[in-house]
């Protein structure tokens, strides 16, 4: 299978060599970087320009460059019939999003979305509770998501990154999104009833660095978000409140506790001995050629895609409406909730 690879950032070298550990030899590379250091790859083609990239006909195209760049170039390699691992999030607006699903249905091409954390075994054990009703009815989540930006990518200046750009699709609702996509998939749909939070620090960046929303699931369970570019460390947790027993989630470690209120048993969830966080990537690689071959749904949708990313858009409308404040003195019957 010849494959197309846009952009080699982080992640675009990550799906490479994960791609090449899998048995996948043949790659087009779409980059302006210099390619030296992956050399020892075999079949590594380099090309600058869409056209010419394309035109080596690739079956699959693994978008890994910029939010705000993907559609136009997934709407392009749709068009010639490719499948497309379309990173996270699909994009920074919608525009394009419909005619990309068109192409897609019509051609009957497999598109997925780099949500890589509905891979992760122990939310895929927390899914199968939630589901068989171990944990009763659930009451409310509060995922709490905190990197410290910086120090993120330290070989390159944070300021250039996508993530800190407004231009290029970046912020912390758009680049920390998956808690949006793995509580829908955990809880069922959701929308935003507020927002607060955007630039917050001294960061010098020019888009928002920390947010708290608020969510309202259809099952009738209430959440919150929080994410940030400011935490030192960095933290990753997620909690979810059933009527019958309570789980925490630890991304650092990957464990899981399971409070049962009923006997006060705990249950310990572990991701097993030689859990390493890119067996999440192998899977989500492995899991959407194996969609191709088998002509099945991928395990995150272009619909997956774009429900996370309307619930980014919502959070980010309520940030831009920060102007329209409320006074802090409010008569109680005036509130509407």
């Amino acid at each position: 299978m010849k494959i197309l690879i846009v952009g080699l950032g982080s992640i675009g070298k990550r799906h490479l060599k994960n791609l090449a550990k899998l048995g996948y030899s043949d790659f087009i590379v779409l980059t302006s970087q210099d390619l030296t250091q992956l050399k020892e790859l075999p079949n590594l083609l380099p090309e600058t320009d869409l056209e010419s990239a394309l035109s080596h006909r690739p079956a699959a195209v693994f978008i890994c460059n910029p939010s705000s760049l993907h559609v136009p170039i997934a709407i392009a390699a749709a068009k010639k019939g490719c499948h497309i691992f379309l990173e996270k999030p699909v994009s920074h607006t919608l525009e394009g999003l419909d005619e990309l699903a068109a192409i897609a249905d019509a051609k009957n091409l497999k598109i997925q979305v780099g949500f890589q954390f509905r891979y992760h075994s122990v939310l895929q054990e927390i899914k199968r509770k939630i589901n068989g009703g171990e944990l009763g009815k659930i009451i409310a989540a509060h995922a709490h998501w905190g990197e410290w930006l910086p120090g993120w990518h330290p070989w390159e200046d944070y300021r250039n990154g996508y993530s800190a750009r407004a231009d290029l699709g970046g912020g912390v609702v758009l680049t920390l999104c998956h808690s949006f996509d793995y509580l829908r998939w955990l809880l069922g749909e959701a929308k935003v009833c507020y927002a607060l939070g955007g630039k917050l620090s001294k960061l010098e960046i020019d888009i928002e660095d920390a947010t708290l929303s608020c969510l309202q699931f259809e099952s009738g369970a209430i959440g919150s978000v929080w994410l940030d570019y400011l935490s030192q460390p960095a933290k990753h947790t997620l909690q979810i409140i059933g009527e019958i027993a309570r789980v925490e989630w630890n991304a650092t470690t990957g464990i899981a506790m399971v409070y049962h209120q009923s006997d006060k048993n705990v249950e310990t969830l572990f991701p097993g001995r030689h859990f390493e966080r890119n067996e999440m990537f192998l899977d989500e690689v492995s899991d959407f050629l194996n969609c191709i071959e088998t002509d099945r749904a991928p395990g995150c949708t272009l619909r997956d895609g774009v429900e996370a990313l309307k619930i980014c858009l919502a959070i980010k409308e309520f940030l831009n409406k920060k102007n329209e404040t409320r006074p802090l003195e409010t008569n109680a019957s005036e509130v509407i909730f």
